[in-house]
């Protein structure tokens, strides 16, 4: 498997706010957006923003909420590995823990329709793998939002 960005997600306190300033930056939402997330076409990846405290439940993980430096909190973001079939999902997470990783949440359906994990790297960046089938990939492996 040939690694690579799919998805960049920031977690935010207010996703309308944060939607309405990635538009004024000249980003353009995709129509996959909804309340609780937004999608951008970033010239081969896809920005997302997401609410904090839902993106740290997805992941499995407690949302301090603090960005105090004695009690770190959440890092509000998760780079995302999308990949074509479900059966990926579990193969990239074991090659993540083989390499050095950590499993966060292992592979299972999400609500959305598809099949997720996530593991941190050696410096706890969290990533999640991802089967979406309304995300199709193009033959180099990118996003193709709607």
């Amino acid at each position: 498997m040939k690694p690579r960005i799919s998805l960049l997600t920031l977690g935010v306190d207010d996703v309308a706010r944060a939607r309405a300033f990635y538009e004024k930056m000249g980003f353009v939402a995709s129509s996959a957006s909804t309340g609780e997330v937004a999608f951008f076409p970033a010239g081969g990846v896809v920005l997302a923003v997401f609410g904090r405290a839902a993106l740290a439940k997805d992941a499995g993980v407690p949302d301090a909420g603090s960005r105090d430096a004695e009690k770190p909190a959440f890092p509000a973001l998760a780079l995302a590995h999308n990949v074509r079939t479900d059966e990926e999902v579990p193969a990239v997470l074991a090659a993540a823990e083989a390499a050095g990783g950590s499993i966060v949440k292992p592979a299972e359906r999400a609500f959305w329709g598809g099949v997720s994990g996530y593991f941190s790297d050696p410096d706890g960046h969290l990533w999640e793998v991802a089967c979406n089938p309304s995300f199709p990939l193009d033959a180099e492996g990118r996003v193709m939002l709607p």
